[in-house]
């Protein structure tokens, strides 16, 4: 018996060796130097928006809706832009960088953490293939591929293609909108700069059927700092905007509700007792 339970032992420890060892070596396998240096806090240089509004490549039906919005927004409402209420901004807003953000490479993954709302990233560059279903959401579902253009032994661009994404969305706080069947398919190349290491580009061309063609914007962001202070960011906190079917409503300074528009008629109160004179 104490000869079986000597082996089994052995087994056991030998077991664990092999995986100890597997892990050593796909930790090696993993070589930092080959990858750009992205660490510190990048953040925008320009003001978080997606691009002028006049020259999106809108088909006549989705430019119609937009300057609807923007009549809306001139009255004081929020026409196509759904974040007010702090939902998700979803891709490709979120790479319009309202907060500062932080990328971290990892063997299989790359992620881009952004304090806002939910803006993080999640990019999988472990070689796998689009899965038959994707459980559609706002930031959608990222596969990328690190390549080396230049034949260096160094990789100078992630190459990054999105699908899977959800509603509601628009390019921004302008309430510029993406088709309502979120079909849209997002491509990007991220790369810094080669002749200033502390400046990253996203070229990220959409594709959607809101648009007559696909639409590139390139973004710049620029590194603060390799050893970043990063904030808290709660959308929630303090949000003064309040939507009761589907209109949109203000929160007071003393809480209490009032309109977003000019002469907005109250929400309806039939579930409230009412006050008889």
């Amino acid at each position: 018996m104490r000869y079986r339970s000597l082996i089994g032992s052995c087994a056991r420890v030998a077991a664990f060796m092999a995986a100890l060892v597997l892990t050593l070596a796909s930790a090696q396998a993993f070589d930092e130097s080959k990858y750009p240096d992205l660490k510190g806090q990048w953040d925008r240089t320009t003001a978080p928006r997606w691009a002028d509004a006049k020259s999106a490549p809108l088909t006549a039906e989705y430019r119609a809706i937009f300057e609807e919005n923007v009549k809306d927004q001139a009255a004081g409402g929020q026409g196509t832009d759904p974040t007010f209420t702090c939902l998700a901004p979803g891709m490709p807003r979120v790479m319009n960088a309202y907060e500062p953000f932080e990328i971290v490479v990892t063997p299989r993954t790359t992620h881009f953490l952004m304090d806002h709302i939910h803006d993080s990233r999640r990019i999988f560059t472990d070689g796998r293939d689009w899965p038959k279903e994707i459980q559609p959401n706002f930031s959608g579902y990222s596969i990328g591929k690190w390549i080396d253009e230049d034949g260096d032994g160094r990789y100078d661009v992630l190459e990054v293609e999105t699908r899977g994404l959800r509603g509601p969305r628009s390019y921004d706080s302008t309430g510029l909108p993406f088709h309502a069947d979120n079909e849209t398919v997002i491509n990007e190349r991220i790369y810094l700069d080669k002749a200033d290491k502390n400046t990253l580009y996203d070229e990220i061309t959409v594709k959607d059927h809101a648009l007559t063609r696909p639409w590139t914007v390139t973004k710049k962001y620029v590194r603060k700092s390799t050893k970043p202070v990063w904030h808290e960011s709660v959308c929630a906190e303090n949000n003064p905007h309040v939507v009761i079917a589907d209109e949109p409503y203000m929160l007071s300074a003393d809480g209490f509700l009032m309109p977003a528009k000019k002469d907005q008629a109250p929400p309806d109160l039939k579930y409230f007792p009412q006050s008889r004179k």
